[in-house]
């Protein structure tokens, strides 16, 4: 018995030196094909990016994988404690392999000749989500073991424990455990439940068959399985072990939790991001800010949305935009509808049936409704774009069975619409630094990505005026002289044939005051003007506010805004009336950080501040002047008599006195425009089509694009306290006759009082006797 046990232990010892030697002979050959470790200090997770408003409202998501890191230390212990006991209770205690794990996959390769479980530690997961295949071999495994062993060498528990969580595939797009709390329960891990955290804690073994979504009743065991497994280890208790297996399953799908409708954005961001960063921006998780503000933002959206919606309705109805065979079975009809595209708040329906004064609608989701009379009354047949049919007297005059139209709600109540073919803009910046706190670049992002505010090059009319008066006063005029509207015809070689431009009335005023020129917005006068500065000094004060000079036409037609602008480019130049002569430069990105939450850009806009020029560590910021103090001050007074008496008197309800601008329609009313502002706000808002044609004989500035402007600034301007203009040093007030823009007579009691700069107050007096006279012939140039 004694030589038995002696020949025993002696194979026992030359058992244990050959498995030495071999583990050593492995090591040794395996060892030089090792990754170093240390790269898993720098790893880089396929993180998304990320754009938000300035108030922090996620904008959209770019990226195949949805993952948000977390470090350690904002992991709940709760998920801490479910997750090892799911997949490595005694994580912390080991030193990269567990043996005992370990022997019971080598027992059963033995006996099965497959490798089955294979005995892993959470580190030695992370060596292969790392480093290695999925191949299940020795080799593999091998390698697997002597990483584990490394990884646990250089990088703490925690490191390790972190590198898991953030890498592991979790289901539906989901990668780290923060994504899948998002998705699976639409809020971070932190909020999570225990039941909850059990649930996510079974999902790295399959995230297929144990996903909460698609296999609930597996799920759940998974679930339960770990619970109880908490439960033996004494890291939850009897109470909470029973609370949360009796949990319902509440899991469901949440996708990224847009907050706020900015596309046109959104893409102007990755754009520009993308010619950085390449596709790495998609992976590499920035996250940027903006300089959006949520509130006005969402207000554009809806101003441009109901402007446009306003109107298509007002001439007329298009028609169904398709009819089905209601005979199909309800649910094939349903599925049809489902994939049907919602354009912002235009749904789509489905007509049911038909009575007298209403129609049944089927609406998504298996919802139906009654569409009342009241919500489609107005729908007279479109004709063309200055004439509808008759009234409708009954449902059936506009609708048919099977019509597949357009709702959207209002007050509670759905209303017939369509989706426009106009299209319009609105962009809005703090004319103090430039930045964009709302831009909405057409009617909706989904139904055409074309961004009409920054790539829609077309004519402003009427509303360049400002700055072709801005140059006269420059040049000496004052808003009291006199110019003549009169009847003027122009022979110029480079436009075709004779031009007898009009003003939109077809009448003529004679001698008009600056002032009432620009707010009654005469045409005839701008001409005049322009031709008396000069187009060359025209142009170079143009170029000076950011326009560009090859898209200034050369001749007089530059008067009546005939130059090629963008609805931004406009808006920016606006800004410098607004600020007292600063340009400023337009920008949308604040703030770009890393993954980790480290600024890598922050901008640094040009500041319009007459204040603070003896402020030595701003002086850098600050925006150039271009134009006299006293120059913006006298056109922003006079734009204010655009609303207060003018063109755009709409804006009255407002109820403000700060705010000024002007309308613009071109030739044909092919655009209408209105760009406004005070000294916070700065805004234009544009509406034509996107192949330029008539939008109707009475549409204008102050028709189509005005309450777009209006509605936006309701709620801009409704907490701010009113701030206009006060006039700068050499800018005095003094009575004048209204119709000589003389100094006006003593006692005389229709004079007015008008802004001069101090070098430009009229020295005559007028009399009774010679107050302005009208000549309205026609002159020939």
């Amino acid at each position: 018995m004694f030589s038995l046990f002696k020949l025993l232990f002696k194979l026992g010892i030359f058992c244990f030196v050959i498995g030495l030697v071999s583990l050593a002979s492995a090591y040794y050959y395996f060892s030089p094909q090792l990754p170093n470790v240390e790269t898993l200090r720098d790893i880089r997770f396929q993180t998304p990016l990320r754009i938000y408003s300035h108030d922090k409202k996620l904008i959209a998501e770019f990226g195949e994988k949805r993952r948000t890191p977390i470090q350690f230390e904002d992991i709940p212990p709760q998920f801490v404690h479910a997750l090892t006991a799911a997949e490595d209770s005694r994580f912390f205690d080991h030193f990269g392999i567990d043996i005992k794990g370990l022997t019971r996959a080598a027992f059963q390769l033995a006996t099965t000749g497959k490798i089955q479980s294979g005995g892993s530690t959470i580190t030695m997961q992370v060596a292969k989500n790392f480093f290695l295949t999925r191949e299940r071999t020795f080799s593999r495994k091998f390698m697997e073991i002597l990483l584990a062993l490394r990884i646990e060498q250089e990088l703490s528990k925690e490191e390790i424990f972190e590198l898991y969580i953030n890498k592991i595939y979790l289901g539906h797009r989901s990668y780290g455990i923060q994504a899948a709390a998002n998705v699976y329960y639409g809020k971070n891990i932190e909020y999570l439940s225990l039941s909850q955290h059990a649930m996510i804690a079974g999902l790295p073994k399959a995230p297929s068959a144990f996903n909460p979504i698609t296999n609930p009743k597996r799920a759940t065991e998974r679930r339960n399985w770990i619970l109880k497994r908490m439960h033996s280890l004494s890291l939850i208790g009897d109470q909470e072990l029973q609370e949360a297996t009796q949990s319902p399953v509440t899991a469901k799908y949440h996708t990224s939790d847009i907050e706020l409708r900015a596309f046109y954005v959104a893409e102007m961001v990755r754009k520009s991001l993308y010619e950085q960063y390449g596709e790495n921006l998609y992976t590499d998780g920035y996250v940027v800010h903006t300089t959006l503000k949520s509130n006005l933002q969402k207000t554009a959206n809806e101003a441009v949305s109901n402007g446009l919606i306003a109107y298509s309705e007002r001439h007329g109805y298009l028609g169904a935009e398709d009819n089905w065979d209601i005979t199909l079975p309800l649910t094939e009809l349903q599925k049809k509808l489902n994939k049907t595209i919602s354009y912002g708040t235009l749904a789509p329906a489905l007509v049911l049936n038909i009575s007298e004064k209403s129609a049944e609608v089927l609406l998504k989701n298996n919802e139906k409704a009654v569409l009342e009379w009241e919500g489609i009354s107005w729908a007279k047949p479109y004709k063309n774009v200055n004439w509808t049919g008759k009234s409708p007297k009954k449902a059936s005059d506009i609708l048919k069975i099977g019509d597949l139209i357009r709702i959207r709600e209002k007050e509670g109540k759905i209303y017939l619409t369509q989706v426009p073919k106009v299209q319009g803009s609105l962009v809005a910046l703090n004319p103090k630094n430039g930045a964009i706190v709302s831009l909405v670049g057409g009617f909706n992002f989904t139904h055409n990505k074309f961004n009409r505010s920054t790539q829609a090059v077309r004519q402003p009319g009427s509303n360049f005026k400002p700055f072709i008066y801005a140059a006269a006063l420059d040049k000496g005029y004052s808003a009291a002289s006199l110019i003549n509207d009169a009847p003027i015809v122009f022979h110029d070689s480079k436009l075709e044939g004779n031009w007898r431009p009009q003003n939109s009335s077809r009448k003529f005023y004679g001698p008009t005051r600056l002032r009432m020129a620009l707010y009654k917005s005469r045409n005839l006068v701008s001409i005049r003007l322009l031709r008396a500065i000069g187009i060359p000094a025209a142009q170079d004060y143009l170029e000076l506010a950011g326009f560009d000079r090859s898209k200034l036409p050369n001749n007089l037609s530059l008067s009546l805004g005939s130059a090629d602008v963008t609805p931004l480019k406009l808006v920016t130049g606006y800004a410098t009336f607004a600020n007292g002569g600063y340009k400023i430069e337009p920008y949308f990105i604040e703030r770009i950080e890393n993954s980790f939450g480290k600024t890598l850009f922050t901008a640094e806009p040009l500041i319009a501040c007459k204040d603070c020029s003896d402020q030595q560590d701003t002086t850098d910021s600050l925006a150039p002047r271009i134009y006299d103090e006293k120059v913006t001050f006298l056109t922003y007074n006079i734009m204010q008599d655009v609303i207060r008496r003018g063109t755009a008197r709409k804006a009255l309800v407002l109820k403000r006195n700060d705010i000024a601008g002007k309308t613009g329609t071109t030739n044909e009313q092919k655009d209408a425009w209105f760009s406004g502002f005070n000294q916070d706000y700065v805004a234009t808002a544009w509406v034509g089509f996107d192949q330029p044609k008539t939008l109707g004989r009475r549409e204008f500035g102050g028709t189509a694009a005005l309450p777009i402007w209006i509605d936006f600034m309701r709620e801009a301007l409704k907490d701010t306290p009113e701030k206009a203009p006060t006039p700068p040093e050499g800018v005095v007030s003094v009575k004048i006759d209204p119709k000589s823009g003389k100094r006006a007579y003593p006692g005389q009691t229709d004079a007015i009082y008008e802004f001069f700069r101090l070098k430009n107050v009229p020295s005559g007096y007028a009399t009774p006797s010679n107050k302005g006279t009208t000549n309205a012939a026609e002159e020939l140039f």
